[in-house]
């Protein structure tokens, strides 16, 4: 479990921002779970998605998140990682591989979302942020993902539990000076 608290570039909960959103957070809890939901639903409900506001900001890790107030669903998954390895309580990030538009003409894009270890046992949850035609939502039963996986046009729930954002996207985030440019096509 340790790997799944530790801090890291783009992960970093000691960033002052984060550590002043993690003491709100903390105030309005009363329990682990409670606290889990409410960082998740700040990040779903309060921070925007960049690609759905068709801003070019490059938000790069979780502080910068919080200061720009949107992400795409690579850094937002990392904000609630950061909110929750902040207070103690173990995440990871899964991926699926969707398509970029409503079939597999244009090719597929790299989704990810977040694992939590919450009731003694480990729940994918995903913070990407709703709109019309996604209703993703924080179930300990059950998930209620953003998106379901459409095997008639490849798309892939790797159902993995990483301790870090993959380096190939870091690098890709590091790299980029427009949001909306920004294209990962390799398979997980």
């Amino acid at each position: 479990m340790k790997e799944y608290l530790k801090e890291t570039r783009s992960i970093n909960y000691s960033h002052p921002l984060v550590q002043e959103k993690i003491k709100e957070l903390q105030k309005q809890s009363n329990s682990s779970l409670e606290y889990a939901q409410k960082a998740y639903e700040f990040v779903r409900d309060q921070i925007s998605h960049t690609w759905d506001m068709r801003s070019n900001i490059v938000s790069k890790n979780a502080s910068d998140v919080l200061k720009n107030q949107t992400g795409i669903c690579w850094t937002k998954s990392c904000l609630l990682a950061a909110l929750l390895r902040g207070n103690g309580i173990p995440s990871g990030i899964s991926y699926q591989r969707l398509t970029r538009l409503d079939d597999a003409s244009d090719g597929y894009i790299l989704h990810a979302l977040n694992t939590i270890y919450i009731q003694n046992q480990w729940i994918r949850v995903d913070a990407r942020g709703n709109k019309e035609n996604v209703h993703a939502q924080f179930c300990i039963n059950q998930e209620i993902l953003a998106f379901p996986i459409r095997k008639e046009y490849n798309e892939i729930d790797y159902r993995n539990n990483s301790t870090d954002l993959d380096s190939r996207l870091v690098e890709i985030l590091e790299k980029s000076a427009n949001i909306l440019d920004v294209r990962a096509d390799f398979d997980y």
